[in-house]
């Protein structure tokens, strides 16, 4: 090999191995400045397989990852779980920064999930059938907490009210999901495969992605799972015998053994909610949370109830994080991984 062909190998590898990705936030001095990332690329996990492999096969019910690990990472990751779609997480509403690069911003590796039968994992080993569901941008608004009603605003709102396109990229930020309890547990038991494999990582979460992602620390055969931070959490788990009964369908809750429940124990939790909660019926959802908390709490693990506007946050939506002010709020995220010591280099 010259010596010429030797330094224009190791030039491309050195270029391959950081990438530059421009943030698409404004910032007050102008644009923010390039995301440098040493890897990234994605993968398949979990799931089955049909038939017989090389015959007569179909590989099915996989989920799909999505990551990004930035220059001089953290060693703790951070697991995206959505439970609309992973817009969301990608861009505040208005299109500037989202989740995703502040997350890079600050040093952690990143993955974007979803899981099977979900956005890019929908192969599904099971017959599915889509039936559009008219009303669901109306739904949206409401339990979005965006207003009370479809074409009022709560005041204060961290939205671009009037911005028309910020409103239907929202109303866009939507897959086809599969809410019931046997979904929940395949997302779940399918997760849990992708979390034993990356190593050390704080799982995010909204809305009925919080239930999902307790169930795939449950299924979790590694001690990977370092917290979770779930923000507006739809459904919970507890163990039997205790915490609000109901049907186990639909958004839970779901009940457990209690040996299964002390798996989430072993790592603190943090339960975040924006603004407006006592004027919706999210209302029943924070208390049930305070429950939650007490009871991985009464079992010895460390989980605590986050009121945004306790902090100082004033008029954030069910999606906290893709709100006008989502840096705050991933301010509120940097004092738990500092408190738990997850912000290591």
């Amino acid at each position: 090999m010259t010596a010429r062909k030797s330094i224009g190998l190791a030039l491309s590898a050195t270029l391959a191995a950081a990438v530059l990705i421009t943030g698409t936030a404004i910032a007050a001095k102008g644009k923010a400045s390039p995301i440098t990332i040493d890897r990234m690329g994605s993968f398949a996990t979990g799931g089955a397989v049909l038939g017989e492999p090389g015959k007569n096969s179909l590989s099915c019910d996989q989920g799909y990852v999505e990551f990004k690990v930035p220059a001089r990472a953290r060693k703790t990751n951070l697991w995206l779980w959505h439970s609309s779609s992973t817009h969301v997480w990608e861009a505040r509403w208005d299109g500037g920064e989202g989740y995703e690069s502040l997350m890079l911003r600050r040093g952690y590796p990143v993955y974007k999930w979803d899981g099977p039968r979900v956005g890019r994992g929908t192969m599904s080993c099971e017959p599915t059938s889509y039936t559009p569901a008219m009303g669901q941008d109306e739904r949206n608004h409401v339990a979005w907490r965006f207003g009370p009603e479809v074409g009022k605003w709560f005041e204060g709102i961290q939205f671009p009210t009037g911005d028309a396109g910020a409103y239907e990229q929202a109303m866009r930020a939507r897959y086809v999901e599969w809410d019931v309890a046997r979904n929940a547990h395949l997302e779940g038991e399918t997760a849990a495969t992708a979390l034993d494999r990356i190593g050390p990582t704080v799982i995010l979460t909204n809305s009925a992605g919080d239930w999902r992602a307790m169930l795939a620390a449950m299924a979790s055969k590694t001690d990977n799972v370092r917290g979770l931070v779930a923000y507006e959490p739809a459904a919970f788990v507890f163990p039997e015998g205790e915490g609000p009964s109901g049907p186990e369908t639909g958004f839970g809750p779901t009940h457990v053994p209690l040996e299964q429940f002390r798996k989430l124990t072993r790592f603190p939790i943090q339960i975040v909610w924006g603004d407006y909660t006592g004027q919706t019926y999210w209302k029943s959802n924070v208390e049930v949370s305070r429950q939650f908390a007490a009871l991985v709490n009464k079992y010895g693990g460390k989980a605590e109830v986050l009121m945004l506007p306790d902090a100082g946050l004033k008029g954030n939506s069910h999606i906290p994080f893709a709100d006008l002010n989502n840096a705050q709020v991933a301010a509120q995220l940097d004092l738990f991984m500092r408190k738990n010591g997850l912000d290591k280099r």
